[in-house]
This record gives C-alpha cells, sequence and structure tokens, in this order.
C-alpha cells in the first residue's frame, strides 16, 4: 500500500473514531442527565465540545500526557536526595502533619447525637 493511501486511511479512520466517540458520549449524556438532573439534551457538536472541554481540564493542551509537574518533581527531587536523612525524617513529619490529618479526623469516634460543640 502506497505511504500516502496509508495516511489517509488513518485520518479517516481518526475522524470515524472521535465521531463514534462523540456520539456515544452524547447517546450517554442524553439518556442519563436529563433524567437523573434535571439537566439538557445535548447536541452531536456540544458533545464533542465537552469532550474537548474535559481533555482540556484533565490533561492540558499538549506536552507529554499524565505526571506532568515535569520541573517541579525535579526540584523536590534534587532537594530530597540533598537532605540527610534526620532532615528527611523531618520533613516528612512535617508534611504528614500538614496534608494527613483526616485520617485523624477519620478514626476518632463521632460524638451522640444528642451532644453539643
Amino acid at each position: 500500500m502506497k505511504k500516502g493511501l496509508k495516511i489517509a486511511l488513518m485520518i479517516v479512520l481518526g475522524f470515524v473514531a472521535v465521531g463514534a466517540f462523540t456520539y456515544a458520549t452524547m447517546w450517554l449524556w442524553n439518556w442519563l442527565v436529563p433524567e437523573l438532573f434535571n439537566g439538557p439534551v445535548v447536541s452531536f457538536w456540544q458533545a464533542l465540545g465537552l469532550l474537548a472541554l474535559s481533555k482540556i481540564l484533565f490533561s492540558g493542551l499538549g506536552g507529554k500526557g499524565g505526571g506532568g509537574g515535569g520541573r517541579a518533581k525535579a526540584y523536590w527531587k534534587e532537594r530530597l536526595q540533598a537532605m540527610t536523612p534526620e532532615e528527611r525524617e523531618q520533613f516528612k513529619a512535617k508534611m504528614k502533619d500538614k496534608w494527613c490529618r483526616w485520617e485523624e479526623k477519620r478514626k476518632q469516634p463521632e460524638p451522640p447525637a444528642g451532644a453539643i460543640g
């Protein structure tokens, strides 16, 4: 098969795949959202817009997908490697105290229903 024909076929298949995914999104939305949440019915183009918006919001516009944070990740990796084991443990304890308190709250028993406070 010629290279040009192969490229054209891939482009057509890409459009078909995007169209099928958009149609599936529209169908699911129109089946579930109006019934469950009293929301609007969407057209094919609105469903395509929703897919584009969710792509932008959840994975960005370009570059490598997933993970992200290249410079920040490299910065923290370098900074943690430069710490002594004692400093690293202090840092971890500080971060756990600041960001992981929800576990402590979950373990505490709830007050009785009639308690004030």
